[in-house]
């Protein structure tokens, strides 16, 4: 007899489909595992990382989420972390942010006499000496202080009043939006501008890397494509290295030099934004805000595996069986290394 699927709400929009059997998702899951080497994404890093993560294992608590994720990112690259709910994309940003319980491998930045090891750094010596600021998802202001008062908390670990008020000072030169809003209030910001006050905040320490946490939810498209813009411009006019989690996949794959598709904390495919958005593996449902095939779902080619090759194209890798390894989105996985605690999925 076929086994029940039952439909829920996807993210946003759209359905997907559930599997009921926890020991089902955790088989599909360990199907759909590539064994990437880490070479090919030092690789699509130009050879020249400047954000680099190995063999992470980190989550909350007991409840392991991520399990041996290797990244690498070079300086003034994005990277757009890609997969259904629950893949553990915003872990790796609590990760390297400081938000999560390691439990084993390194993060480091920097490179060569100036790469350091920020894995077990607090959050605040990763903003002020490591210069890694993590941009937060929607409705993060502080809203009744003002556009002024809200980009100073951006500069709290400055110790000086003086710092603070020249930074964000620097912010108004750049952004004559917030400017001329600098006295009021934040709640009586629209949504794009209050995502570019967060976005501001964060710049207020000049960070190397900015941790940038769905940067379009909430956002009407207008707004979206005004938030893209800033973030190109940071990007390539200010050399800032972008790691992103993104729920519109086609979006985030547009903008992003790499993209990684995860899927139950690990490294399902990797490659360059552009090669991923043709590829036959991964149908990018920009609306379904999800790295998915119309039906909700992350789908592979039945019987094959796939990885990063040489020069940042993706293919499909020789996999054992002849099933086609699908995960339901928002399906949690008790992986080899979690299997003592079934937990729920991260998103």
């Amino acid at each position: 007899m076929a086994k029940e699927t039952t439909l829920a709400g996807g993210y946003h929009e759209g359905s997907v489909d559930v599997v009921l059997s926890v020991d089902d998702v955790a088989r599909q899951a360990e199907e759909l595992r590539s064994e990437i080497p880490e070479s090919n994404l030092i690789a699509l890093a130009g050879n020249e990382p400047f954000l680099s993560i190995r063999n992470l294992r980190a989550g909350y608590g007991n409840m392991e989420i991520l399990h041996d994720f290797t990244l690498h990112v070079a300086r003034a690259q994005s990277l757009c972390l890609i997969g259904p709910n629950g893949a553990g994309k915003s872990t790796i940003l609590h990760s390297v942010y400081g938000f999560t319980r390691i439990y084993g491998g390194e993060i480091t930045v920097g490179q060569g006499s100036d790469k350091r090891n920020i894995t077990h750094l607090t959050s605040d010596r990763k903003l002020k000496e490591a210069r890694v600021a993590y941009i937060l998802q929607d409705k993060s202001v502080f809203p009744n202080m003002t556009v002024e008062e809200n980009l100073l908390m951006g500069g709290y670990l400055l110790h000086s009043h003086a710092k603070a008020k020249a930074a964000a000072e620097r912010v108004f030169d750049k952004y004559d939006r917030l400017a001329a809003r600098r006295h009021h209030a934040a709640k009586v910001l629209s949504g794009g501008e209050r995502r570019l006050l967060e976005i501001s905040r964060a710049l207020v320490m000049e960070p190397d890397v900015l941790l940038v946490d769905e940067p379009s939810i909430g956002l009407e498209p207008r707004f979206i494509d005004m938030v893209f813009e800033i973030l190109h411009d940071l990007q390539h006019r200010e050399g800032k290295t972008i790691l992103m989690v993104e729920q519109n996949a086609k979006k985030g794959l547009e903008f992003a030099d790499l993209g990684y598709v995860l899927v139950s904390g690990q490294l399902a495919l990797a490659g360059k934004g552009d090669d991923l958005l043709q590829n036959a593996n991964v149908s990018a449902n920009g609306g379904a805000g999800r790295a998915a095939s119309p039906s909700g779902r992350i789908t592979m080619a039945p019987g094959t595996r796939t990885h990063s090759g040489g020069g940042g194209n993706t293919h499909p890798a020789p996999s054992g069986g002849n099933k086609p390894a699908r995960l339901a989105a928002g399906a949690g996985r008790i992986g080899p290394h979690a299997a003592r605690h079934r937990q729920p999925a991260a998103r």
